[in-house]
């Protein structure tokens, strides 16, 4: 029994080691076990604001909670991909702190991720699809059949999440992340962001070289569209950066043969040096591995001044680096003379390693108030002024 036992240790003692090796070699240090939505107390001692703003937890039990949409009623939709609903938080009416109601408002959709409204309808952006479905937002209500407008987009793989957003040209845009992480793409919609006509016709490939462009948006004064992008792994702690872009139509942004400002790529770079001479420069770098994903333009004018006209990303956190980097909300703020400034907005939810929420979305509620969401503790917190 002692031998079986020590047998046992040791494998135990092997496997953490040659654990830990593996980790820092590749440099993987993910949060793994998922949590329940810190309590206020802990959240209050956590979480960093800018001075006159104050953080709750909105909703819970949401599990993986992605994008968020408001309606014109000012209920909040979210997207779960993992369990192929769409969910409708009802506003917030009696100034409780949280939603008066929940529903499902689809269910048994094929990990859905991205959501918009345009002219009464809810628009879906599935893994493989663009669906639709008549909405009413006084009743809260679906009329009519869901359909798919879009069937043809490249499902799954590396990078499975779609986003879909109507843009002020009132046409819809569609971005397509990688099947991998560095690799020439053999089918052209990869990534890529598209465009359609509102009822999915008239496809065009917008945008390419954009590897993992999750989240994007429109400046609210100069409707520039800008996307963030996710850089490659594997090349170290501190290289590539992820990346702000400002998208326009039919310009290539260098994934996989570029890097952040036009650096060669060490496995594509070779023999691909016009397509990056020729391709388009981030406009803002975020650090290695932060993985930006929601973006979101502040337009309330109930905020601070220096708000005004800037943007709000979620970094949902590194996975491939030896310390963790990101958890947090950062505001960009865009100079007249084209400088981005980046600063802190919501920090905390890692501290020395430890990791209490992984943001993903920011949407700007009617109330002024900012709702995040957390696909880590399945939560959407709000973040108010007091």
């Amino acid at each position: 029994m002692h031998k079986f036992l020590w047998a046992l240790a040791r494998i135990i003692i092997i496997g953490a080691i040659l654990g830990f090796l593996v980790s820092r070699w590749l440099g993987i240090n993910t949060p793994l076990l998922k949590k329940n939505p810190p309590a206020e107390v802990l959240l209050s001692a956590r979480i960093g604001l800018p001075p006159g703003f104050s953080i709750s937890v909105y909703a819970k039990d949401l599990p993986d909670a992605r994008m968020l949409r408001f309606t014109e009623a000012g209920d909040l939709l979210v997207s779960l991909p993992s369990e192929g609903r769409v969910v409708l938080l009802e506003r917030d009416a009696n100034h409780d702190g949280a939603p008066d109601g929940r529903s499902d408002l689809l269910t048994g959709l094929n990990r859905p991720h991205g959501l918009d409204l345009h002219q009464g309808r809810l628009y879906i952006a599935e893994t493989d699809a663009i669906g639709r479905i008549r909405f009413d937002a006084l009743t809260r209500q679906t009329q009519g059949e869901y359909e798919h407008i879009v069937t043809d987009i490249p499902g799954g793989n590396n990078h499975w999440s779609r986003t879909v957003r109507f843009g002020p040209d009132g046409l819809m845009y569609v971005s397509v992340g990688s099947s991998c992480n560095a690799c020439v793409e053999k089918n052209p919609k990869r990534a890529a962001m598209l465009r359609y006509d509102s009822n999915g016709g008239k496809e065009e490939l917008f945008a390419t070289g954009l590897r993992n462009t999750v989240g994007f948006d429109w400046h609210p004064v100069t409707h520039e569209l800008f996307g963030v992008d996710n850089g490659r792994d594997f090349l170290g702690d501190d290289f590539p950066p992820c990346e702000l872009n400002r998208i326009e139509q039919g310009k290539f942004y260098g994934w996989p043969y570029a890097n952040g400002n036009k650096i060669p790529d060490p496995d594509f770079g070779a023999g691909n040096e016009e397509k990056i001479r020729n391709s388009q420069a981030p406009v803002h770098e975020f650090a290695a591995h932060t993985a930006p994903l929601g973006i979101t333009f502040l337009r309330s004018k109930n905020l601070p001044p220096e708000f005004k006209n800037s943007a709000l990303v979620a970094l949902h956190g590194s996975w491939n680096r030896t310390e963790k980097i990101g958890y947090k909300v950062v505001s960009l703020h865009f100079g007249p003379n084209g400088t981005i400034t980046e600063r802190n907005f919501v920090t905390g939810f890692e501290h020395k390693g430890d990791v209490i929420g992984r943001p993903v979305d920011v949407a700007e509620g009617p109330d002024g108030a900012i709702y995040i969401s957390d696909d880590f503790t399945g939560s959407i917190y709000r973040v108010y002024r007091h």
